[in-house]
């Protein structure tokens, strides 16, 4: 075992397939295998060593992504609340709420933030609740090419330090983004809420 959490050969097999390898992990770990920050490392490696390719193994990681997650929004879907309260965990009912009131917001937070945020039952909870399938995906996608593009940066930029960067200061690094995010969020809103009606 290395410092991915898996053996030795299973990182070289992936490695080898590059962004193909990267978009079956991801959608693994979306649908149902636990691999945490598996993805994110090795899209950080194959970016250091191969640069120009950034962009698509980003990408790649995002589609794997995205798919694994939809097909756990649509299992939890037919399977309805019932699903959620069994396979939500010990915080199905703050999710539950949450996920009600602030659908868009919590995908996009829930997808950028590092484990051990249960963002498999943010996801359940999105399909169980029938959350519009519109919202669900386009806050997804942009909570994921955020993420992805952004550790592909960081390899390039800052090569094996990177990974260190990444473990190191996870944590900072997705609240700042986060926080960012929520802030462009409620400016959004404010600036596009209807205008109040003057009595006449």
């Amino acid at each position: 075992m290395d410092s991915f959490g898996f053996p030795v050969w299973l990182q070289a097999t992936i490695s080898a397939a590059g962004g193909l390898g990267l978009f079956v992990v991801a959608f693994l770990d979306s649908v149902a295998v636990p691999l945490p920050s598996v993805s994110d490392l090795l899209l950080i490696d194959l970016s250091i060593k191969s640069p120009l390719r950034m962009p698509y193994y980003a990408l790649m990681t995002t589609i794997g992504s995205v798919i694994g997650c939809l097909v756990l929004y649509f299992v939890a879907r037919k399977g309805g609340e019932a699903y959620f309260r069994k396979h939500g965990g010990a915080r199905a009912e703050r999710i539950h709420k949450w996920v009600a009131r602030n659908g868009f917001l919590t995908m996009l937070i829930g997808a950028l933030a590092p484990p051990p945020t249960p963002f498999k039952g943010i996801v359940i909870a999105a399909g169980a609740l029938e959350m519009p399938l519109r919202t669900f995906t386009i806050a997804l996608i942009l909570a994921r090419l955020i993420r992805f593009f952004g550790e592909g940066y960081l390899a390039i930029r800052y090569g094996d330090q990177a990974t260190h960067i990444l473990l190191a200061h996870k944590v900072l690094v997705s609240v700042t983004t986060i926080g960012a995010i929520v802030v462009f969020y409620g400016a959004a809103r404010l600036i596009l809420r209807p205008a109040k009606k003057v009595a006449q």
